[in-house]
């Protein structure tokens, strides 16, 4: 059966290289990324490429997978209930990047292509990026949001906004009432039946990651900071451990598909701390986190 895949899964291969070749020129880490390749037994297997320990990067995953069985595990099919159980392939690009910088924020950025073994084949797009500072930066925070905007461009009227406020419901921490950082885009069953059109959009996507993050980042890198903000971001970071065990899709996909733990969990921080019932003190830079960037709001207002 002559399906698409193939040009999704060479476009993201290719981004995997880009990303990888650019972070690591950027934290000037002897190695750059180490790579395992991995099998996994049902049907399928990935590229994993971790750098740990850098000069900017505290750690720093890039994971392409191309899997395929007889069941699409549920994680994947919640949004087409009636795909539930099909033959599935699936083929995507998953990486969480750590800075060791306080003032430099983690990054998220997913993009995945689905075809369930139907007849005829269904398939379909999701993906996106986000933005979880631990420190809030005006500029960086329009920065970014300018940046997905413009990677929606010609896609369809609306899309930015649509796919911003996706995000921002998508990326909320119920239990904390509060959201895991300022979000960005987020998108899931892209499928309009002109594929050449959704996958134009998907690499404008992905083509937009570094433009909105590397930015950011050299800005940050080397702003100086003590152990008060070191203790804040791996406070935080916290809550990109709760929110990715206990909500995120992709982890859920990966554990539920029986794909290799070690690259399901690369997004994880290598530092955490978790203290209770901690709250910063009213004034603190801690503070306006919460008071100003965790909360969803239109960044490009006025700017």
């Amino acid at each position: 059966m002559n399906t698409p895949r193939v040009e999704v899964e060479n476009y993201l291969k290719d981004l995997q290289d880009r990303i990888c070749q650019t972070l690591a020129a950027l934290d000037g880490a002897v190695g750059g990324f180490r790579e395992d390749l991995w099998q996994r037994p049902q049907g399928g297997g990935g590229r994993t490429r971790v750098l740990t320990g850098g000069r900017v990067f505290e750690q720093a995953g890039v994971n392409f997978s191309h899997v395929f069985g007889e069941g699409l595990p549920p994680s994947a099919s919640k949004g087409r209930p009636a795909l539930a159980g099909s033959p599935f392939e699936a083929v995507g690009l998953s990486l969480v990047i750590h800075p060791r910088n306080p003032y430099a924020p983690t990054t998220h950025c997913n993009l995945r292509y689905f075809e369930a073994r139907t007849e005829p084949v269904t398939w379909w797009f999701g993906g996106g990026f986000d933005l979880t500072p631990y420190y809030g930066f005006m500029e960086d925070a329009r920065h970014w949001h300018a940046t997905a905007r413009a990677a929606c461009a010609g896609y369809e009227a609306g899309a930015y906004e649509r796919y911003k406020a996706w995000c921002d419901e998508y990326f909320f921490l119920k239990h904390r009432n509060e959201p895991r950082g300022i979000g960005g885009l987020f998108f899931d069953d892209i499928q309009s039946d002109d594929f050449a059109r959704d996958f134009a959009f998907i690499k404008g996507v992905g083509d937009h990651f570094l433009p909105a993050y590397v930015p950011i980042v050299k800005r940050r890198q080397d702003q100086t900071y003590g152990e008060r903000e070191r203790d804040f971001q791996l406070y935080r970071r916290g809550r990109y451990v709760e929110f990715n065990l206990v909500y995120d899709r992709g982890t859920l996909f990966g554990l539920q598909s029986g794909g290799r733990t070690e690259s399901i969990l690369m997004s994880l921080p290598p530092e955490v701390r978790f203290r209770y019932d901690w709250r910063p003190e009213p004034g603190t830079p801690e503070a306006e986190l919460y008071d100003i960037y965790l909360k969803p709001r239109d960044w490009l207002a006025g700017a």
